[in-house]
């Protein structure tokens, strides 16, 4: 059986992929601001240093996945925690445990999402993240931004997320890592319930192909069924993919695109 850690655990996808790889026996570790195994806010640097640093320590030989979940909405939160938690909360978790990750030939997801393939992301703040990566000069460059266009950052960092998946996936697979990213539609969990109703109405306005005429937000089980797939052995021919789990929004939406 496995050592999987994910972030993000104490509810919603987090938690429903923690409770399917339970399930299969494997050994989660749950790092989140609040219940989890490790508390630790991701939003800064000291607390992903204290969470890297005591995964260290709990697990010298390795581990066999990391799942980097934690993340918020575009709604009613400021934008430099959409950058510092989606972004620099993933990145850098994943990039900290690279070394115990490559002790096993394990495996990291980063969650996504299925809104950058929309538009609705500034592809200069998504260069900024992957060209510029300065967390303090870009966190000073958005301080005054209005959280009411959140949206737009979020699609950003999560296209950010995306690209940087596509950029490392060959270095890291070389070395025995796989990294991919999961692209979620609409979903039914905390972050979606904390939406501007405006914002809130948008999405639920986007179809979801395999929940037509039903309840428009998907549950989160549909996306951690597939998360613990693509973070697990049986899953070892698939690097560098941007999987996108939303029903067939994207699909809808993107006809011709065939990649």
């Amino acid at each position: 059986m496995g050592i999987y850690v994910i972030t993000g655990a104490s509810s919603g996808i987090g938690a429903k992929t923690a409770e399917i790889l339970r399930e299969r026996g494997h050994e989660v570790v749950n790092i989140d601001l609040k219940d989890g195994d490790i508390e630790a806010n991701l939003a800064t640097k000291e607390g992903r240093a204290g969470a890297i640093a005591e995964l260290h320590e709990r697990y010298p030989e390795g581990i066999d996945a990391m799942i980097c979940n934690a993340g918020v909405s575009g709604g009613r939160v400021p934008i430099s925690l959409i950058i510092s938690l989606n972004y620099f909360g993933a990145t850098e978790m994943a990039r900290g445990v690279f070394d115990l990750l490559e002790k096993r030939g394990g495996s990291c997801t980063v969650t996504s999402s299925n809104s950058i393939a929309q538009g609705a992301a500034r592809m200069d703040v998504a260069g900024m993240l992957n060209n510029q990566a300065d967390e303090d000069r870009i966190l000073e460059l958005v301080k005054d931004v209005d959280p009411a266009i959140g949206h737009v950052y979020y699609a950003s960092t999560k296209y950010a997320l995306a690209r940087w998946v596509r950029r490392m996936s060959p270095e890291w697979g070389s070395r025995g890592v796989r990294l991919n990213a999961v692209a979620p539609g609409n979903v039914r969990t905390a972050m979606t319930a904390n939406m501007l109703p405006e914002q809130r109405a948008a999405m639920e306005a986007i179809p979801v192909p395999t929940h037509f005429g039903e309840e428009p937000l998907m549950d989160p089980i549909e996306i951690a069924n597939a998360m613990a797939f693509i973070a697990s052995p049986e899953a070892s021919g698939v690097n560098g993919v941007v999987l996108f789990v939303d029903g067939g929004t994207d699909a809808l939406l993107n006809s011709e695109k065939v990649y």
